[in-house]
């Protein structure tokens, strides 16, 4: 018996896995992981006297007894368990969801809906959608889940491909292919290349992949493939929707079999990720009645899409992340909206190179619009060139809020909160 079987039948009757050693429940399994401003093996010992079952480690001194296990590699160890439970769960049918925008919003559509079929889903929560999150996810997964829907996140090429081999799935959906974790990627190129990753994988494995008709990386590179296609235009494809659009509503709605399905979710960019979670739906043979009632009761939460109403004006959260792409669409969207508006807008992060270019370039779309007034906070969007009578350029948040008082917002209609997640600017929602 290798160490991998060893642990795991300990792991098989705990309480789970954990790596932060102040949240150990009682017969769990500690893993000491290291990162730049942490080194988890020092905790090694604490996790025990917390309730831990036992403490694995990388780093020999810190084996100070006997339920402290030494590997060569905690985040190797981690991964390898993983794929092993995942050998074992193997029956079990997992959907992955990846690409640059909407990814997590489509996970809990999906998730939604599925629901409405089966009593156990298994999915991701939370941000857990990256090396470290992925493995852990798979461990979450009991012996008595239906379906699990997985999401993978990306900063660099060859990560999707290593979480297809931890995660193994059965079927897979590409979001889209935007400008995100540009600094990881170097170019839209490597970004499109690291989704396909997933293809990739699907392709080796005889699996099928779900197809927004209407992207032509998607239909082109998946050529071959065993596809189930959605699409508003595209003949031939297995689902029809068709996307509606209601001047000034801050919902979207769409049809299926007309059938109008209107969710609290904003934004005409959102519709997409509201069909990909349908057509997943239809596959798994699940009634649109069933699937509207899904649909119509998710209420988005964690900054994404979400309204609130703060002295009759409508706020517009989706301060979750923000890149390139999101960015854009998100202002469009709002742009089209009748009322008087102000955007309060935070950096967009991890662009490298291309960081100063694109955020000029959400300027310049600013300057060109009908927006009233643009905030933008941040280092970044501080030092760019670009200016106007309409935009304001603060280098924090706590100098935006200093000078906050010196504009008057009350007259107006809706305001769009949007930037990255380092940014946190959920902060500012209850100073208007």
């Amino acid at each position: 018996m290798n160490i991998i079987q060893y642990i795991y039948q300990i792991y098989s009757n705990s309480s789970g896995i954990e790596i932060n050693s102040k949240k150990v429940k009682e017969g769990s399994i500690f893993i000491a992981l290291k990162g730049k401003n942490f080194d988890g093996n020092q905790f090694a010992y604490e996790a025990i006297s917390n309730g831990a079952l036992l403490s694995i480690v990388d780093n020999k001194k810190y084996v100070s007894c006997k339920k402290i296990i030494y590997v060569k590699n905690t985040l190797y160890f981690l991964h390898r368990l993983a794929v092993y439970h995942r050998y074992r769960l193997s029956n079990i049918p997992i959907i992955a969801i990846t690409g640059s925008n909407g990814k997590t919003t489509t996970k809990e559509l999906t998730r939604a809906v599925l629901s409405k079929k089966y009593k156990k889903v298994h999915y991701t929560k939370n941000n857990f959608n990256n090396y470290i999150g992925v493995p852990l996810t798979i461990l979450s997964m009991s012996v008595d889940t239906q379906i699990s829907v997985i999401e993978i996140g990306a900063s660099h090429e060859k990560e999707i491909e290593e979480m297809c081999y931890i995660i193994n799935p059965d079927y897979g959906y590409i979001t889209n292919f935007g400008k995100a974790h540009l600094e990881g990627f170097k170019n839209v190129k490597g970004i499109i290349r690291s989704k396909l990753e997933l293809y990739d994988f699907l392709k080796k494995k005889n699996k099928l992949v779900f197809i927004n008709g209407d992207d032509p990386i998607q239909l082109s590179n998946s050529l071959g493939m065993n596809r189930y296609i959605f699409s508003k235009k595209k003949k031939g494809s297995d689902i029809n929707i068709e996307y509606l659009w209601k001047k000034n509503s801050l919902k979207s709605s769409l049809s299926i079999q007309n059938k109008e399905i209107v969710s609290p979710l904003i934004g005409s960019y959102n519709l997409s990720n509201i069909a990909s979670a349908i057509t997943i739906g239809r596959y798994f043979n699940i009634s649109i009645k069933k699937m509207k009632k899904a649909i119509e009761e998710y209420i988005p939460n964690n900054y994404r899409s979400q309204i609130l109403i703060r002295k009759n004006i409508k706020i517009i959260i989706d301060c979750y992340n923000a890149n390139p792409t999101s960015m854009i669409k998100a202002l469009t969207f709002f742009n089209e909206i009748q009322g008087t508006k102000i955007v309060i807008l935070g950096d967009m992060l991890e662009l490298g190179l291309f960081s100063n270019n694109e955020h000029e370039k959400i300027i310049s779309f600013i300057e060109k619009s009908n927006i009233s007034i643009a905030f933008l906070i941040g280092d970044i969007f501080f030092k760019t060139k670009k200016t106007s009578c309409k935009i304001r350029k603060f280098i924090n948040k706590k100098n935006f809020v200093e000078c906050m008082n010196r504009y008057s917002i009350q007259k107006t209609d809706y305001i769009l909160i949007k930037g990255s997640r380092k940014i946190a600017l959920e902060s500012l929602i209850y100073l208007i």
